[in-house]
Formats: structure tokens, sequence, C-alpha cells
């Protein structure tokens, strides 16, 4: 495609649609916002012509970069209400920020149909865990030692980069299992993101593709990250208003299977099925 204003028009009326859905169930669930737009990037660009060996290396990318912008917004938000733990955000940070950094050389050199079955695996697992994880279960009184966490948080960085997500999905479930309370989970999770995103989204800027769509720098989409920020910014609140309407906790299974049946779909097109 030429990337004249009718593309742009089009990308920008989809990207938009992605962004109010990611931004009302990141207000209602607590889910990060790329766990629903890497796969609605996929679909988005690839629908417009963009479906090219590298494509999951852009939607990852630029997933990555509105994660940027909402980590930093619901770090302060949750410390304004103490609900960061600026301890455990300090212990972490070196080796996610480590494992974010090795993510990027593994998902730039790996074909997109490669990152497409990671996604599908992995949203998979998470969509699992949403459907059958409760609150209450525990495996330990405290946050892991140096040695265990030194193992966890690249692994949380490197996974999470691999998806294109912030570090909720794998992050809340270490803490709460750790007997971390949930909100405080969620607002310690949020600079998880922040962590994965910031050295991630630099790094991909220097990650070249193929066939991109216009005003793509690297492998980050500048209409997509600015208009599902908008969105975002938009239909969050509305989010968390529903939150206090609706049972939340019933809705987060139902995403939970939504969430499968979108991984399994992503595994199937990608094996050929």
């Amino acid at each position: 495609m030429t990337g004249d204003p009718i593309e742009l028009l089009i990308l920008g009326l989809i990207v938009a649609a992605i962004g109010c859905v990611a931004g009302v169930l990141a207000g209602l669930l607590g889910v990060g916002g790329g766990i629903v737009l890497v796969p609605g990037f996929y679909y988005a660009f690839a629908s417009l012509g963009y479906e090219g060996p590298e494509l999951m290396q852009l939607c990852i990318a630029t997933s990555l970069a509105t994660i940027v912008v909402t980590s930093i917004r619901s770090v302060i938000a949750h410390h304004r209400k103490g609900g960061v733990d600026w301890v455990i955000l300090r212990h972490w940070a070196p080796g996610i920020v480590i494992g974010a950094l090795l993510g990027v050389l593994v998902a730039s050199a790996l074909r997109s149909e490669l990152l497409q079955v990671i996604f599908g695996t992995l949203a998979l697992l998470v969509g699992v865990w949403m459907l059958v994880g409760r609150k209450d279960w525990r495996i330990a009184d405290q946050m892991p030692g140096l040695g265990l966490r030194s193992i966890l948080s690249p692994i949380v960085g490197f996974l999470s980069v691999l998806m294109g997500i912030g570090g909720g999905s794998f992050g809340v479930p270490i803490m709460t299992l750790h007997n971390v309370p949930t909100h405080r989970a969620v607002g310690t999770a949020a600079g998880f993101g922040l962590l994965i995103a910031v050295p991630s989204v630099i790094a991909f800027l220097f990650v070249q593709i193929a066939l991109k769509p216009p005003l793509t720098i690297g492998a980050v989409n500048l209409p997509g990250f600015l208009i599902v920020i908008a969105a975002t910014l938009l239909t969050a609140p509305l989010g968390v208003k529903l939150a206090y309407k609706l049972d939340a906790q019933r809705l987060k299974r139902v995403f939970g299977v939504f969430l499968m049946l979108v991984a399994l779909n992503m595994i199937r097109k990608t094996l050929g099925y």
C-alpha cells in the first residue's frame, strides 16, 4: 500500500476502535492493554496489506510504546494511593530490564509466524489463569529472595516483550501468589510495565522491518501509538466506572475465555489449519 491519506484514515479508525476496547478492558478488569492491542494491531495491519515476515515485531513494538505512557499514568495514580511497593520494584528492576532487552534481541530475529505461536501459547496460559485463578491462592508468605528473583525477574521481562505486554499478566500472579495484596500487586506491576517498555521501545526504534505502514520509526508505528493513547485516555475511566457496577470477577473469567479463543485462533492460523 502507498500510504495515502485514505489509507491513514482507515488505519486510524481501526486502531482507534482497538484502543477504545483496550481502554475499557484496562479500566474494567485491570488487564494490560497489550494483551488486546497486539492481536488487534495484527489483524488491523494485516487487513491493510502489511502481513509480512516481520508483522508481529511491528505489533509488539507499537504496543510496548503505548505501555510507556499508560504505565507512567498508572504508577502515579497507584503511588498516590500507596499502592506501589518500591522495594519490590527496586529489587526486580535490574532483572526485568535485562530480560526485556534480551526479548528485543530474540523478537527481532524471529519470523512473525513463530512470534504468533509464542504469543498465542502465552496468551492461552494467561487466559487460563484469568479463568481459574483465585485471589486467595498462595505458594509463599513473602516475595522470592535473591536467588529465585534473579531467575524470575528476567523471565518476566523477556516473556512480556515477546508478547508486547506490560508487567501485569505475569507480575500480578507472581506477587499475589507470594502474599502481596492484590491492589498493591497491580500498582507495583504497573512499574514492571514501565521497566519493560522503556528499554525495549528504545531498542525497537533501531529494528528495521521491510514492510511497514506509513510513519513507522524502526518497528514502532507512530499513528497507531498516538491514536491508541488518545483512545485509552478517553475510555479507561468508563471501564473504571463499569467496574463498580458490574461483577468484575465474572467478567474477568469471561474475558479469560475470550482471550483463550483469540490465542487458539492465532495459533491455528499460523499452523495453517
